[in-house]
């Protein structure tokens, strides 16, 4: 399994669609969390975007799992960055390859 970083870039004024679907979003992210596919999820400070850490077989397996999330029917995001990621130390350094 690989870990990767992905950064959700919110739509402009998307704020009460993002309200709207945030409860079906967190129950996604709830669910994939339990499941170990997920491991960290949150949104950034500045309400601009957010920060997920998921491990999948590779990143065919992942967009097929973001495709899924209720922000994404929800047409709220405007972008996304996918990022290999190697985490060396600290409490998710035990999910690297």
């Amino acid at each position: 399994m690989t870990v990767f970083a992905v950064e959700y870039v919110y739509a402009a004024e998307s704020t009460d669609a993002r309200n709207a679907a945030r409860p079906a979003h967190r129950e996604w992210t709830a669910g994939l969390a339990r499941d170990g596919a997920l491991l960290a999820s949150g949104p950034y400070g500045d309400g601009a975007g957010a920060l997920l850490i998921f491990k999948a077989a590779d990143e065919n397996a992942l967009n097929g799992i973001l495709k899924q999330d209720p922000y994404a029917s929800a047409d709220v995001i405007a972008g996304t960055r996918t990022t290999e990621w190697n985490p060396v130390t600290g409490l998710l350094a035990e999910h690297a390859a």
